[in-house]
């Protein structure tokens, strides 16, 4: 595999996660710019009924044209779509913030069946995913969410392999959607790896972006 990025100013691709928007990374943006790195976060097209996981994945890479140092992160169902633009661009290191990790083959909506996953039904839509954002930023983030088409949820990923890129995975120990122990045995199982930790919920980067950020950087030095 090739070396991950050594300490200089790096371009971040940021990929949302399902039913969302680039917002989600505002925060996490403009502290990535001020310590001098350029960000590309897309708002994949799923609202288009005609686009799929591949249209995802070239939505990116057009996004993010020409790119020395190219750190791809991708959260929640945005796991789905980050490999695949490892396939388009010169990638040098992919993150994973507590994120769906897919197999070849597998339609997305099968994911959560094929894991175990169990959802904390009785919570509501801010206790189970931004009990620790601020109020403000929760109420906004509730108004930016989109509807998604049913294609890529369907089609199996179409993904041949794992990409051959550095991979890190950093999941949320204050996470009630993807909950700590439920995501380190889909870690083990899926990628063979033992995740990072860090506090925080399932939008960790709203809630932390400050610390998110110090946790990416950090990556670029390994």
């Amino acid at each position: 595999m090739s070396e991950a990025p050594q300490g200089r100013p790096a371009t971040f691709a940021l990929i949302h996660g399902g039913g969302s928007s680039a917002w989600d990374w505002h925060l996490v943006e403009a502290e990535l710019r001020a310590r001098g790195h350029r960000t590309v976060a897309v708002d994949l097209p799923i609202e288009d009924e005609s686009a799929g996981l591949a249209e995802y994945a070239d939505a990116v890479a057009r996004a993010v044209g020409e790119a020395d140092e190219l750190v791809v992160v991708a959260h929640s169902w945005g796991g789905f779509v980050a490999p695949l633009v490892c396939d388009r661009l010169p990638v040098k290191l992919l993150v994973l913030v507590t994120a769906m990790i897919p197999v070849p083959g597998e339609p997305p909506g099968e994911w959560w069946a094929n894991t175990g996953h169990r959802s904390a039904e009785d919570l509501d839509t801010i206790a189970q995913f931004m009990h620790d954002v601020p109020a403000e930023l929760a109420a906004e983030e509730l108004t930016r969410g989109r509807p998604q088409a049913e294609k890529s949820s369907v089609e199996p990923w179409p993904g041949a392999a794992w990409p051959d890129v550095p991979t890190k995975f950093l999941l949320c120990r204050d996470d009630r959607f993807f909950p700590p122990e439920f995501m380190r045995r889909v870690v083990r199982e899926r990628l063979g790896v033992v995740p990072d930790e860090i506090g925080g919920s399932h939008m960790v980067m709203l809630s932390r972006p400050k610390e998110l950020v110090e946790r990416l950087e950090a990556y670029l030095t390994v």
